[in-house]
């Protein structure tokens, strides 16, 4: 027990003097009795004080943080290693209130909580905070009353926009009134946006501090979240509000936004931009990955420089290493997503696939629920895409399923099976999959019958006439610029003299100024405008052909037809995908001839048309009913100019000849470190995709699909090295199966190093414990033990799962006894956990 308890105090003793405490004493008075304030105990005296914290009977108190001036700041409460510390939770409160501090730290070493008696519960905290830090954050007085009782009206944003609008002229003249807003850009809240705010302010009356917000694309969530921080910084509950996004273009889109609705009251900058000065605004915006990188977050901020945090798009930007900076921050938590919960409905996860991406978002979707507070998987508050259709702020889609020959039998179970002849003159067949479409698989006549079908099917602009605003989402960078030749050629014979190669733009990480063609096709004017009526200004390029650019929280509200000219796991990349044409749009906002706009028969956006190639919608919800269904001629077979056609398989083998005979022979033990080849071949890796543009941008704008993707296609078993998975994680070296991510994130220093299995059990137990709180301290060794031998044994599973309890008997992993000493509930709860929770794929070695 001692030794546990010396160990507590040495690791505690570290993270104060780790986080700048100082000045601090340990057991430096009786709680009864006011502490000489002209004393202080610096951290080297420490040895001669106490001993034994958890047994002493006098009531000391275990550590007193000091301020700047040498009063009383913090109590910290010590309890060993073994021990929960939230049992010391009332002794601390007591000790707290005798030395007139507001804060407490309740911790065993390992296991930390920063409580602020005026707010309410102890959040879990992973580092000590700094000084400063809690100097800064004393100075909100958290009062949730005000959150409660401050009346939100739909005009809570216009009034820091623009705040005696009532009083203006052209505002009290109803005739000028829609002018008025426009012009001024303001912004008022829907009814469904204010009841989310008035569910928010329901949620917090009851106590709670974590939400999540799940609403459709265009639906307006950067709205409705800069009416959440003005209202919990207007009402003194927050000094300044930390919102995280997942990719790099949402940074810049987020600021933008909220510097529109909320300049005139608070400052936003992005961190990147401001590093020196961040602490002077009250809004900043970061990527995950910038705070992820070499563990920024924990090395220059502290847990208290936040008091509230926003994830926007919420089961991506905290999923994977990512939510352990959204969980550094203590402070209320806001989640917003557009991807429901029951969208995997028909995802049979009693028997999954670690394959199946659909597991993957499961497991997010459910990760992100219970990071929330969601226990019961609803969120706080919830507005979907049906109800935003039904209430006419959003716009159902056309589906339209377009399948060839090749597609369909690419789709089936059996793949798309080619007959060929190898270099051995033997006739062969081999099958190819969805997956491999454009990767192993190319045909030329099928990216023209696409282009030739979306044409034809797709639906015009009601005031040009031409085809509507268009987004295709291709498989990769290679065939974009393939498909964009394709439509710019068919567009010349279809409107001639019209277009000069115009018509189809490339818009991939690769094409310069790519970000500015996106902006400059929302603003109606890429590669000129107003092509086909003077008066009418609208782009004159109508299609952009992209991979991943446009998908999440491109606002380009005029758009028509999106096409799916690939296949998508993602269920989340699906519907934000589709989010890019639900959005309403009035086209006669466009038009600057008076004259004409009576001739405009349907001005109003009451449709778009997705057209799916490749089953994507039936992928997600078996029996989709397709409004429209297409059947495409099959293209053309045989070999064709320029690589089309079916493609030829081939392969080798090298036969010695000669002889050989053994000149020496030496045995060596290859540790953890790996062989000096297995290490080389990983350096030279890393070079690789260090040295890549499009992996380099990719990473920095959080595009993981677009990367692993990527670099399954384009660097992996190439003939120049032959990388791949397996290769690199042997050259790891690490003693657990390692995914492509995590590789990619050690290379581009989002991770410091790779965990090693035993660190990846502590840290999904932690989570665990943090979810769960264990009140049987005494008994957390054995949950644990149980948990590992769970999580890591596929025998032991099979026994827990089977119900053969026997087996434990002769079992060496975990034995009958471990078993029972287990509590009850916690036998069947770990495995139910382990089942929504943890990824076991990642502790196979």
């Amino acid at each position: 027990m001692e030794n546990k308890e010396a160990t507590a105090r040495i690791k505690i003793n570290k993270l104060l003097e780790a986080a700048g405490w100082r000045f601090f004493a340990e057991r430096s008075a009786p709680a009864n009795i006011r502490l000489e304030l002209s004393v202080t105990i610096k951290s080297s005296d420490l040895n001669t004080m106490g001993q034994n914290f958890e047994k002493t009977a006098k009531g000391f108190i275990d550590f007193l943080l000091l301020d700047a001036k040498g009063f009383p700041f913090i109590v910290l409460e010590a309890k060993s290693e073994d021990r929960n510390p939230l049992v010391g939770k009332e002794q601390a409160r007591k000790y707290a209130r005798s030395q007139n501090c507001r804060f407490v730290i309740l911790s065993n070493g390992n296991l930390h909580y920063f409580w602020d008696l005026e707010r309410g519960n102890p959040y879990v905290i992973t580092s000590f905070p700094t000084p400063d830090s809690v100097t800064n954050y004393q100075k909100v007085t958290p009062n949730p009353q005000r959150l409660i009782e401050e009346r939100v009206g739909d005009d809570y944003i216009v009034l820091t926009q623009r705040p005696n609008y009532q009083s203006e002229a052209a505002w009290r003249n109803e005739a000028e009134r829609p002018g008025y807003i426009q012009s001024n850009r303001l912004r008022f809240l829907r009814p469904y946006q204010l009841k989310a705010i008035y569910i928010l302010q329901a949620a917090i009356e009851e106590g709670k501090d974590r939400f999540l917000f799940e609403m459709a694309t265009g639906t307006g969530k950067t709205l409705t979240a800069a009416a959440v921080i003005k209202l919990f910084l207007r009402t003194g509950n927050a000094r300044r509000v930390l919102f995280l996004v997942d990719r790099l273009e949402l940074e810049d889109q987020a600021k933008k936004a909220f510097t529109s609705l909320l300049s005139a009251d608070f400052q936003t900058v992005i961190y990147k931009e401001n590093r020196d000065d961040w602490r002077r605004a009250e809004i900043v915006v970061t990527t995950v990955q910038s705070l992820l990188f070499n563990n920024k977050y924990q090395r220059l901020f502290s847990p208290t420089d936040f008091d509230l945090v926003i994830s926007d798009e919420a089961h991506r930007s905290i999923g994977g290493n990512a939510r352990a900076v959204f969980d550094y921050f203590i402070g209320y938590k806001l989640g917003l997503t557009a991807t429901p919960r029951d969208y995997l409905r028909k995802f049979d996860n009693t028997n999954p696939s670690t394959r199946d991406p659909r597991e993957l978002e499961r497991r997010l979707l459910l990760d992100t629920y219970r990071t929330f507070g969601c226990e019961n998987s609803q969120p706080t508050y919830r507005y979907s895409l049906l109800d935003g259709v039904k209430e006419g702020y959003l716009i159902n889609p056309t589906v339209v399923d377009a399948r060839t020959e090749i597609t369909t039998e690419l789709l089936s179970d059996a793949g798309f099976v080619v007959s060929f002849i190898d270099e051995a003159g033997e006739d062969q067949r081999e099958a190819f999959k969805q997956r491999e479409f454009e990767k192993r698989f190319f045909a030329d006549a099928t990216n023209q019958l696409f282009c030739k079908t979306f044409l034809e099917n797709a639906l015009r602009d009601p005031v040009s006439g031409e085809i509507g605003k268009s987004i295709i989402f291709a498989v990769s960078q290679n065939p974009t610029a393939k498909l964009a030749q394709i439509l710019n050629q068919m567009a010349d014979r279809m409107f001639p003299g019209k277009y000069q190669s115009d018509f189809a733009v490339q818009v991939t990480s690769q094409i310069p100024d790519a970000q500015q063609f996106t902006i400059n096709f929302a603003n109606n004017n890429l590669l000129g405008s107003a092509n086909f009526l003077p008066a009418y200004k609208t782009s004159k390029a109508r299609v952009c052909v992209t991979v991943g650019m446009m998908t999440t929280g491109y606002d380009c509200t005029d758009i028509l037809n999106l096409c799916l000219f690939r296949p998508i796991f993602s269920p989340t990349d699906f519907i934000q995908i589709k989010g890019r044409g639900t959005r309403n749009h009035n086209f006669l906002e466009q038009l600057f001839d008076n004259s004409l706009k009576d001739s405009v028969k349907q001005p109003q956006k009451t449709a778009f048309k997705l057209l799916d190639f490749f089953a994507n919608c039936e992928y997600f919800e078996e029996e989709f009913k397709y409004d429209e269904v297409l059947k495409l001629p099959k293209p053309q077979s045989g070999r064709r100019e320029g690589g089309g056609g079916v493609p030829v398989v081939t392969g080798g083998a090298y036969e010695h000849l000669g002889a050989d005979i053994l000149a020496s022979i030496r045995e060596e033990a290859i540790g953890f470190e790996g062989m000096k080849i297995d290490r080389m071949f990983f350096e030279k890796f890393e070079d690789t995709v260090r040295e890549n543009a499009t992996i380099a941008t990719a990473i920095e704008a959080g595009q993981w699909d677009r990367v692993i993707d990527y670099v399954n296609r384009e660097v992996f078993d190439k003939p120049e090295e032959y990388y791949n998975l397996d290769k690199l994680r042997k050259a790891a070296a690490v003693d657990r199966r390692l995914t492509l991510r995590e590789i990619l994130e050690k290379i581009f220093g989002l991770i410091p190093c790779f965990k090693s299995r035993n660190e990846l059990l502590e840290e999904e137990f932690a989570k665990f414990v943090v979810d769960y709180k264990p009140e049987e301290a005494k008994a957390i060794p054995a949950i644990k033990n149980y948990f590992k031998a769970y999580v890591t044994s596929d025998q032991i599973r099979h026994i827990i799962e089977g119900k053969l309890f026997t087996d434990l008997a002769t079992n060496p992993v975990f034995s009958s006894r471990d078993f029972r000493a287990v509590p009850v509930k916690y036998r069947t709860l770990i495995p139910e956990y382990v089942k929504d929770y943890v990824s076991l794929n990642q502790f196979a070695a």
